[in-house]
Parts: C-alpha cells; structure tokens; sequence
C-alpha cells in the first residue's frame, strides 16, 4: 500500500491532469458504424505543412467512463507543438454512467469491467487501417508518412498492440501482411505486459478482464499481450513515472526485458518524482520530456 504522502501527490497529479476544459478538434471522422468509432483530428497550431501525425490513444483501463474527452488537452497540446493529432476513440468496456472508484484500482462493485473482447481490437485495428484516407481528406496539413503512435495506460498498450500487427498469430483477424509504416511509438506508463500487471492486479487486474477472465487469459494473451509480439522491428520508447501507483515501473521494466529477449532495444525514459498522469497533463514539465520523445521520432 502507498504511504499517506504518496497517495496524496498521486491524486494532486490526477486532479491536475483533469482540470483542464475538453478541447474541441478541428474535424471529426467516422470509421465505423458505432458512435465510438471516431477520430478527431487537431490541425497544427504552428504554421508547419505536412506535419508529423500524431496518433493518440487515451488510457482509463478500456473502461467506459473514461473516453477520449480526459486527453483532449493533451491533444491540443502536441498540436501546439506544430504536430497534427488523430485522437481515436474505441469502444471500451461496462456502463459509461459509472465512474470507477478511482482511475488506478477501483476494485468494488461500482467499478465496470474493462474492455470488450474482440470490439476494442477491431475498434483499434480499424482506425489505424482508415487513417491514411482520413488523413488525406480531414487533415491535409499531416504527412501520414511520419506517423508516431503514442498511447496513455491502457491506450499505451493499444499503440504498442497496433504496432505490431504484423507479428500477431496467424490465424488473428487483426494480422497485416507486414509492419505498419510508422516513424515509432511513444508508449507512456503502458499497460505493457500482461502477466506482469496480472501479478501486480494493475487498475483492479484490468487486463485480465480485457481478455475475458481467467477463462480467456491464456488463450487470448498471445493475441493482445505486447509483451509476447516481440519483436517488432518498430523504433519504440515507453515513458514512465517512477512514483506511478496505477501502472508501476516494473510494468514497463518487464515489457523491456522481453524485448531485448527478443533481440529488440526498447527505449525506457523513467522519471523522477512523476506518477502516473503528468504524462499527459499539459501543466506538468513530464509532458514536455513526452513531446520531446515523440518529435526525436517524427521529424
């Protein structure tokens, strides 16, 4: 358990990440039938043409209540850095209406399950297979060809599952034929390794409901656990807070180790005295270290 001092600047860096109003995006698309599969897309604020793309996928445990709206700021915010932004939205699991006990590790009867099985990957692996026409057509500023997917948490893990697509087994619906042409992956506080956050029960063991509960695990992981679609021959880094309580460091650690097993330098980025939502908080200076990486990626 955290001490009293930890818990406290925990959740002072949470109510900081979410104080900031919803930033509204310069053009909204469709890349499904249902109300969640959309992108909004962010126009550089700088005078930069054909700017990086930036592929942002949000975090909350694949949870319901918390959708793309929470990093809309961070979205902006990049987008002040002369980055174009593709904000996906995915469907995610349990009733929208109820908030989780705390964004970390709600584990009571109020806390929805997390993710649908298969719906958040075929949501996911859609987007990212619609993108370039979308691009094309609602973001003539972005150079798709300097694409650099980030991801919060949960949405860490979905950017580190979308880049490696092309290594999933065989016989999975969301396999490409070959790596995604993408300049990285920015991976901040990834929900990383499957076995690793079961251990740690991250975000009230998260990940094992993704999959379906213990029935599913371990058939599924192989299909949706990063650590296990190594390697992927994709320049990736992950971004992660010493002092996280919701995603810890070994987390990223574990995904970093299988990695290197695998014959792939991962890139680890750890900071001091930062927990878990300061990477995505425009207020915070971790949030700039996350810009910094993305760009050493895209330009």
């Amino acid at each position: 358990m955290p001490d009293d001092a930890a818990a406290a600047r925990a959740a002072a860096e949470e109510e900081s990440a979410f104080s900031h109003p919803p930033v509204d995006p310069d053009v909204t698309a469709a890349y499904g039938d249902h109300p969640d599969q959309v992108i909004d897309f962010y126009a550089p604020r700088t005078d930069a043409t054909q700017a990086p793309l930036v592929v942002v996928l949000h975090g909350g445990a694949w949870r319901a209540p918390y959708d793309r709206r929470h990093v809309t700021p961070f979205a902006d915010y990049l987008a002040r850095k002369g980055f174009a932004v593709a904000n996906v939205e995915y469907r995610r699991g349990g009733d929208p209406q109820i908030r989780a006990q705390n964004t970390g590790s709600g584990t009571g009867a109020s806390t929805p399950l997390a993710g649908r099985w298969p719906d958040t990957f075929d949501d996911v692996a859609a987007a990212l297979d619609a993108l370039p026409a979308l691009v094309r057509e609602a973001l003539p500023q972005a150079d798709p060809r300097r694409m650099v997917l980030t991801g919060h948490s949960a949405g860490g893990h979905l950017a580190l599952w979308g880049a490696a697509r092309h290594v999933l087994p065989a016989d999975a619906p969301w396999r490409t034929g070959g790596p995604a042409l993408l300049r990285g992956v920015v991976a901040l506080a990834p929900i990383a390794d499957f076995a690793m956050a079961e251990k740690l029960d991250v975000c009230g063991n998260a990940a094992l409901q993704l999959l379906g509960g213990q029935d599913g695990f371990a058939e599924r992981r192989p299909y949706a656990d990063p650590a296990l679609l190594l390697p992927t021959g994709i320049a990736t880094t992950l971004v992660q807070g010493r002092a996280d309580l919701d995603v810890p460091q070994a987390v990223a650690e574990s995904y970093a180790d299988a990695a290197a097993k695998a014959g792939e330098v991962v890139g680890l980025t750890l900071l001091e005295d930062v927990g878990h939502f300061p990477l995505i908080d425009p207020a915070a200076d971790a949030c700039a270290v996350v810009a910094e990486e993305i760009a050493q990626l895209a330009w």
